[in-house]
């Protein structure tokens, strides 16, 4: 055909350019001319089959859709297949061709902390709508999810961390902000973290994902970790107590030992420190110990061991040479001195010291008679652990006492007849105590009547004592008296017997004024007061 209109065009002698240019035309107006001819055809028939159904059903009367300000309606020409919205306050008047093909729905209102993602079901594109505002969604767009989305408040000391699905990036977002998450953004498992507040007093153990390194973070700041990297774990600042130790294993399985006493921190196997952070790849090493006076369960936990001197009770049985198994209960006052040396060579120093004590008290009650038992029991205790002082000083271990406080019979019927022997031994010792008492109620009186007569003759003896001190003062001073007198007369009187005979007569008159002034009576002979009777009537 189109070689035939070739050859028509160089007949008519036109060229090849015009020749084309013709041809289009005639194209164009023949396409034109069968889409009208189409377009004449389908109105032609759809006057007709709406004539059809005009002849066989009544016109039913449509009404208008009434839409809010929030409400819209999607709409499809039937005939043309084009959807479109109808929003806003309006009366939408449907064309016979005209169909709703959804429902009559609200438009999403935002808060400035919200948003919407909408998807694109013809792309596959979703975007994001914040609010404030009022959302109407595309003919092709729907909603991703159920509801709005909130946008996460992040305060100063908050973050998160987002990935992006569509890329695989991640990135921490730091507060204080509102998050609006983007297309193919989420939030991880996680969700809101706090940043770690590193100071004096708390460290922060970080690992980064990529190398698998760990780092300690002990400078003070607000600590947020970065898109590699996640908090394995907050550390507080150890301090020991002076009485406290501490036990770490570090990064090459040794263990380190911690003190809070100054001396025990000066030893040679000793860290320098008493307070400090655990450094990465370290560890606490818990002491697991038996417990029970039998010490049948291992299962108490010691983060931190207390140096100090400690009691310890226990519990077990044993027989006599003479075949009574007995009960025997005690304490153990002990310490440990040397933790290395512990950790050397046992896991369980309480179970040791209980399991050694009771062989030692098997094989040293075993060589006695019960009634030797009971009269030196507290000897059999002190040799159980004196005599094999090596086991505990090998496990750096120092047993200071160790008591029985209590024994009993495991039978009954010897366990009755021993409480017999134990009542009549404290009947005995109870009344021997009361003899004694009285005797030394006794004893106290005689010494104190030894006591007082001592007393007596040291009263006596002081009073002599003070009698012939008087005497001897009374003495002197009378002989100083005379000796005065006398001398005071030896111009006048030079004659000494006549001054003694003067000293005399003052004397007697002394004494006599000293009788006037009393009731006593005196008597003098004739010489004393040199009397002489005269005869006066023979004159």
């Amino acid at each position: 055909m189109y070689k035939h209109n070739q050859d028509i065009l160089e007949q008519l002698g036109l060229n090849r350019k015009d020749a084309t240019q013709a041809l289009q035309r005639i194209h164009d107006l023949t396409v034109n001319y069968a889409h009208s001819t189409y377009q004449l055809y389908r109105k032609l028939r759809q006057e007709k089959q709406e004539e059809e159904r005009d002849e066989n059903h009544p016109v039913i009367p449509r009404e208008a859709l009434a839409l809010k300000h929030n409400e819209y309606i999607k709409i499809q020409d039937k005939e043309s297949g084009k959807i479109w919205i109808e929003a806003g306050v309006k009366l939408v008047f449907l064309e016979p061709t005209h169909v709703a093909v959804s429902r009559v729905a609200t438009a999403w209102s935002l808060k400035a902390d919200q948003y919407v993602k909408l998807i694109d079901s013809s792309t596959g594109k979703i975007r994001v709508v914040r609010g404030e505002q009022l959302v109407f969604p595309g003919v092709t767009e729907s909603l991703v999810g159920d509801a709005i989305a909130k946008a996460m408040r992040l305060k100063a000391w908050e973050y998160c961390l987002v990935v992006d699905s569509a890329t695989g990036d991640s990135k921490i977002v730091k507060g204080p902000t509102m998050l609006f998450l983007g297309p193919s953004e989420a939030v991880t498992s996680e969700g809101k973290q706090q940043a770690v507040e590193v100071d004096q007093e708390t460290a922060v153990l970080v690992r980064n994902k990529c190398t698998g390194q760990q780092r300690l973070v002990t400078d003070p700041q607000l600590f947020y970790p970065t898109v590699d990297e996640e908090i394995l774990e907050v550390r507080k600042l150890l301090k020991l107590a002076d009485h406290e130790s501490l036990i770490c294993t570090d990064d090459k399985g040794d263990f380190r030992y911690f003190y809070g006493s100054l001396e025990k921190r000066n030893g040679p196997e000793a860290e320098p420190v008493r307070s400090f952070f655990l450094p990465p790849y370290w560890s606490q090493h818990p002491l697991v110990w038996s417990r029970g006076r039998r010490r049948e369960k291992r299962d108490l936990v010691i983060h931190r061991f207390d140096t100090r001197p400690q009691f310890m009770s226990f519990e077990f049985t044993c027989r006599t040479a003479d075949n009574v198994e007995l009960l025997l209960e005690g304490t153990f006052f002990w310490e440990v001195v040397s933790l290395p040396a512990m950790m050397r060579m046992t896991g369980d120093a309480p179970g040791d010291i209980c399991n050694h004590a009771r062989s030692q008290f098997i094989q040293l009650v075993s060589k006695v008679k019960l009634q030797e038992f009971m009269d030196d029991f507290n000897g059999i205790a002190s040799r159980a652990h004196n005599d094999d002082q090596h086991f505990y000083e090998a496990r750096g271990i120092k047993i200071h006492c160790l008591e029985i406080t209590k024994y009993s019979c495991a039978d009954r019927s010897t366990a009755a007849i021993l409480e017999q022997i134990i009542q009549e031994t404290t009947n005995r010792m109870n009344r021997l105590s009361h003899q004694e008492s009285e005797n030394e109620v006794a004893v106290f009186k005689v010494n104190g009547m030894i006591e007082q007569e001592k007393m007596n003759a040291d009263l006596l003896a002081i009073q002599h004592q003070h009698s012939e001190s008087a005497a001897v003062n009374t003495g002197t001073a009378e002989a100083e008296m005379i000796r005065a007198f006398l001398a005071g007369l030896e111009k006048t009187v030079p004659d000494l017997q006549s001054r003694i005979d003067l000293w005399n007569v003052l004397r007697k008159g002394d004494a006599l004024t000293s009788i006037s002034q009393g009731n006593a009576h005196v008597y003098f002979t004739p010489k004393d007061v040199n009397l002489s009777i005269e005869n006066q009537g023979s004159t």
